[in-house]
């Protein structure tokens, strides 16, 4: 997507690879929407943590992350040992694996560069073999968001108003997004419509990120408190939800997504509204046979007990407190407590919905409803 920052418009992709520095290379998302600032990782364990700490989220976007890591991890192994070079390889596949166990993309992901490895022959022709098949994951990431705004436009309809979840957008993956990809090409095509950004609490990335998003490609938009979408549903006010997606299970449709998803399908259905979700094909997780078996991540209880943000004045020059990541003369981001200071918190970072309540999966290949990815996994990348 085109970023304008201090007057100046220019591309970029959340994610990307230096080969000359074998660095992988990331929008620091924590900072939005009031620093824009690109960072480089330059090894596989600053790769993962960059994941785990959510410098990079949004399932697409920590495939990405974690083909290039692995990529990455290949191309650190010196010497021509096989077997020394297996070992290696699996320490690094593990380490990113386990980053942020809940969404699927990155061990999809992984799984292709590892396949695409194969047709090497010599340690060597792996490493470049890990870099092309990444960067082909990246490139195949942006062209599923394509088909899936192509896919999903003709819902949106002249004058709707519009929720969505999260952030699945660019910024979730490495260009376009799935659940904006809809809202970006019914742009293209001349339509006037309204989107409601839940804030989506804890971390807030509807307000952060998605509002960031559309502010900068010009769509019409409001940020929703996450409790108020429900009386906007009975006012008439909502007409479509869209989302995206961590995880979707092929054999029953049960869609694993940021935590208030669920509750947002079921209003949704109270209300006779239609509820799309909007993924990838490496969202697609064809093993696990029940939502229950979804590894749920819990987070830590202080996103529930505070909030980060920015402070009025800059960061003085020649000082930096400890409160703050920001550097002098930029705006000073803090993280505040706001709850009762004896609590503790439950901070659970996905939920997931049951596939009675999903209207249609909006996917590269088309719209599907959620009971038949399975009769159709061929079309949708499975064998």
């Amino acid at each position: 997507m085109n970023v304008t920052v201090r007057g100046r418009t220019r591309h970029f992709r959340t994610v990307t690879f230096d080969s000359t520095k074998n660095a992988v290379q990331l929008i620091e998302q924590r900072l939005l929407p009031h620093e824009f600032k690109v960072v480089s990782t330059r090894d596989y364990r600053a790769t993962a943590a960059a994941i785990t700490d959510m410098i990079v989220r949004g399932a697409g976007a920590i495939g990405a992350t974690a083909a290039y890591g692995l990529a990455q991890g290949a191309r650190a192994f010196r010497g021509n040992n096989s077997a020394g070079f297996a070992r290696h390889l699996a320490i690094v596949f593990d380490t990113l694996k386990n980053a942020r166990p809940t969404a699927v993309d990155p061990v999809n992901a992984m799984l292709q560069v590892r396949a695409a490895m194969k047709g090497g022959r010599t340690v060597a022709e792996q490493q470049a073999l890990a870099l092309a098949a990444a960067e082909e994951f990246a490139h195949e990431d942006v062209a599923h968001c394509e088909a899936i705004g192509a896919h999903g436009a003709p819902l949106i309809g002249e004058g709707m108003n519009i929720l969505t979840h999260c952030n699945a957008g660019w910024l979730a993956f490495v260009d376009i997004g799935t659940a904006t990809a809809p809202f970006y090409a019914a742009q293209a095509e001349g339509r006037k419509f309204n989107v409601f950004c839940d804030e989506t609490r804890p971390r807030c990335q509807g307000s952060t990120l998605t509002a960031w998003e559309l502010a900068q490609q010009g769509i019409a938009h409001q940020i929703l408190a996450d409790n108020a979408a429900g009386w906007l549903m009975q006012r008439g006010e909502i007409d479509l939800v869209i989302v995206g997606s961590d995880r979707v299970l092929g054999r029953t449709g049960e869609v694993c997504n940021k935590i208030g998803t669920y509750t947002k399908a079921v209003l949704a259905h109270r209300h006779e509204i239609p509820f799309y979700v909007a993924i990838p094909l490496s969202t697609i997780d064809w093993q696990l046979a029940s939502g229950a078996e979804i590894p749920i991540e819990e987070r830590h209880e202080g996103e529930v007990l505070g909030a980060w943000g920015i402070l009025d004045e800059p960061v003085p020059a020649g000082r930096k407190r400890r409160s703050s990541t920001a550097e002098p003369g930029a705006p000073r981001r803090a993280h505040i407590r706001i709850a009762n200071p004896t609590s503790g918190a439950r901070n659970p970072g996905f939920d997931v919905t049951p596939p009675e309540l999903v209207t249609g999966i909006i996917t590269p290949a088309g719209i599907f409803a959620p009971n038949e990815l399975w009769a159709n996994r061929g079309q949708l990348g499975q064998g």
